[in-house]
């Protein structure tokens, strides 16, 4: 927990992303990540609270480790994480993709949800997801649970195409690899600044 705070206050971080309900060593780097570097929100304008109750809806579904933040870089990707969000309009100016995730009316229909409710909108996407699993272990012959998870997650999202889309990966998926990057760049600034503390007799590491 020192580290993870130490790393923080390395990479400039302010307290008010720092300050969250509860601290998950898997998710809170990419939280920051979510919190600060969304192309398309102000961090100034995101609210860190909702952030962390999509985290806490994405690990009821447990994704592999290396997907972990992909309901957070697709909210942001699709929203800015605004959850009165509308787009894909028809030609009579209507909206059909609405809410948080832009989903259509006929993710409403089907899980029952109401897609202006950020966290009803969470838990139907991540549903949606894992109901590909199956198919895309078939279809794209993947063992790995990364593999699978990742085709599934561009499936969901996607008109179906004859082929399916095992090849495909989604623009949330880049955005969240993005961050992924700048987290270990960030790390290994990190542990390099440490052991050149160490070897000056400036940290004592457990300390």
């Amino acid at each position: 927990m020192i580290k993870i705070m130490m790393l923080m206050l390395l990479m400039g971080l302010a307290p008010q992303a720092i300050a969250t309900p509860t601290v998950d060593k898997e998710y809170q780097l990419i939280y920051e990540k979510a919190f600060y570097e969304c192309p398309y929100r102000s961090p100034k304008d995101v609210d860190g609270f909702l952030l962390w109750k999509l985290v806490e809806i994405e690990k009821k579904f447990n994704p592999p480790k290396k997907l972990k933040g992909m309901l957070l870089a697709a909210a942001c990707r699709e929203s800015g994480y605004n959850p009165k969000a509308k787009g894909d309009y028809d030609k009579k100016g209507r909206p059909r993709a609405i809410g948080i995730l832009q989903q259509w009316p006929w993710v409403a229909r089907y899980y029952k949800i109401d897609r202006t409710e950020p966290l009803q909108a969470a838990d139907a996407w991540m549903k949606h997801i894992v109901k590909q699993l199956k198919y895309v272990k078939k279809r794209c012959k993947y063992k790995t649970p990364y593999r699978i998870w990742r085709a599934a997650w561009v499936t969901a999202i996607r008109a179906p195409k004859k082929g399916g889309r095992c090849k495909e990966e989604s623009l949330h998926f880049r955005l969240l690899m993005k961050w992924q990057k700048k987290i270990k760049k960030e790390k290994r600034g990190y542990e390099s600044h440490l052991r050149e503390m160490e070897s000056k007799g400036e940290y004592v590491p457990g300390c």
